[in-house]
């Protein structure tokens, strides 16, 4: 979705100024919230790109003035109630009317196995024998599409052409499967120059990689 959080390429926003030193959470609730992230997602009700779709969907004055762990936090609420996992009540209040049903109370993720799961990630690599659509070396242009749900394809590179530099293989496509759709396509690195993307006035030495998946693409 073209939402405020698709920011590439665009001007007005000031130079990024990197805080020297940053711990990983300036307040203890920043913690907090990607506990509770963790230990909800292990519950198997959702998936990482359902997970990004609910953060990106939020009015942009409300996504542009959150810090990054409460974009976390409006994420996570939306999920939790999607799911029927938690009542608007049990959100307001603070507290649990009922226990979790039985299936889902053994998910629960506990302290010592944080690490096993945080080093072994998802799995999105797939084994399925699909066709690539495009090769290394060809030219392709990034399909001007403006999808209502999650996309991976930038808003800054659409409608542009690039070169594959690269085939990474066949990969779970992110757009469908923020939509509850396992599909396999293959995803490739593709090299777009300055000039293409912002006008002759670029550099003529600079150039963006972006990778990218069939679903993104045509032929140019």
């Amino acid at each position: 979705m073209n939402g405020a959080h698709d920011l590439g390429g665009m001007h007005g926003f000031g130079p990024i100024d990197p805080e020297v030193d940053e711990p990983v959470f300036h307040h203890e609730w920043e913690r907090r919230i990607l506990a509770l992230t963790l230990a909800s997602g292990a519950m198997g009700k959702w998936n990482i790109d359902m997970s990004r779709h609910a953060r990106e969907n939020q009015p942009p004055a409300q996504y542009l003035a959150n810090s990054y762990y409460q974009t976390w936090l409006v994420g996570l609420e939306k999920l939790l109630l999607e799911a029927g996992l938690i009542s608007a009540e049990e959100l307001v209040s603070g507290s649990a009317a009922g226990a979790l049903p039985e299936n889902l109370a053994k998910k629960v993720l506990k302290a010592d196995m944080v690490p096993a799961v945080l080093s072994r990630g998802d799995q999105f690599h797939m084994d399925d024998d699909v066709a690539a659509k495009f090769a290394v070396g060809g030219r392709v242009r990034v399909l001007n599409d403006h999808p209502t749900h999650h996309t991976r394809a930038p808003r800054y590179v659409r409608g542009h052409c690039g070169v594959v530099e690269r085939d990474h293989g066949v990969f779970v496509f992110a757009d469908a499967n923020a939509q509850g759709n396992k599909i396999p396509q293959h995803v490739y690195n593709v090299y777009f120059t300055a000039q293409e993307l912002w006008g002759p006035e670029a550099d003529a030495k600079d150039g963006v990689c972006v990778d990218l998946w069939d679903g993104h693409l045509e032929t140019a």
